[in-house]
């Protein structure tokens, strides 16, 4: 409960960051109504087209049970104990070894793994990544990472454009109510997007150690996903996967995020303290507490 006010929280702050945007720097009403009229066409577009982009943006392709038998029907057993609908099954041409779900809810959902993690993982470490994946699934965070990448990509975009006209000698539009303020048009430019991101990456780091948590009570082999996070980890230092940035917090593992001030630009957890957590778990597991 805690994660879910927080990231609702999060995503609130973002909706209202485009929103405040758009009342400075276009100025009073008409500014206030056109932010408000972006919140809204922003997250209705990532309501139903989310996963479609995020496919997209991999270059996912679609399997079936003939063409990928084993992974089909791992997805398939693990929803099937998940209780889900089984959701499509992707893979990525990518020898990044890598994995992410998406969809706005259990009934419009995708699994995609890269065909890298299919050629380095064991089956139990796969069975324990797609797991953590369905995780996201179940707790709705594929809708909510889609929502934060497609706000915070319009409040960059609406920072570019208000960059543009001060290149280009105009200082944003106003209206009767209000004047536009030249600094605090600077400011938005310069300090919007990093706002932005910073928030976005923020949900994203409350959601891993939920779903590390939920692939755990799924295959009740904890040790399984800590092994092969860790393996993902050293694979990816060497060969990270190459997509937009504002879909990188759907992957189950980024460690290319530095950890510059106190990993405030990360986007997953560090994989040491995702890794101790499990042990945790594992822990509980055995002694019949979890």
């Amino acid at each position: 409960m805690g994660n879910q006010f927080k990231t609702l929280a999060l995503l609130a702050a973002l909706s209202g960051l485009l929103i405040a945007i758009s009342y400075w720097v276009i100025g009073g009403t008409n500014g206030l109504m056109i932010g408000i009229g972006l919140a809204a066409v922003t997250n209705l577009f990532s309501w139903y087209q989310s996963d479609k982009i995020a496919l997209a943006v991999y270059r996912a392709q679609p399997v079936n049970e003939s063409q990928a038998p084993g992974l089909y029907r791992m997805v398939q057993r693990l929803s099937q104990r998940a209780q889900i609908p089984m959701p499509g099954v992707y893979i990525v041409p990518s020898q990044t070894a890598n994995a992410f779900a998406t969809g706005r809810d259990p009934e419009h959902a995708a699994v995609a793994v890269t065909e890298g993690i299919l050629n380095i993982l064991p089956e139990d470490e796969l069975e324990a990544v797609i797991a953590h994946e369905l995780s996201h699934i179940i707790n709705r965070d594929t809708l909510t990472q889609a929502v934060a990448a497609t706000v915070a990509g319009a409040i960059s975009f609406l920072a570019q454009m208000v960059s543009y006209s001060l290149w280009f000698g105009g200082a944003g539009s106003r209206d009767n109510d209000r004047g536009g303020n030249p600094l605090g048009i600077l400011l938005t430019v310069v300090l919007a997007p990093l706002a932005a991101t910073v928030i976005q990456l923020a949900i994203s780091r409350t959601r891993e150690f939920s779903a590390d948590a939920g692939s755990a009570r799924l295959t009740g082999n904890p040790r399984a996903l800590a092994r092969a996070l860790q393996r993902l980890e050293t694979s990816a230092r060497q060969l990270p996967l190459d997509a937009n940035p504002a879909f990188e917090p759907l992957l189950i593992i980024n460690p290319i995020s530095g950890k510059f001030l106190g990993n405030l630009f990360s986007s997953h957890p560090s994989t040491e303290a995702r890794v101790a957590q499990l042990l945790k778990l594992e822990q509980q597991i055995q002694t019949n507490t979890y």
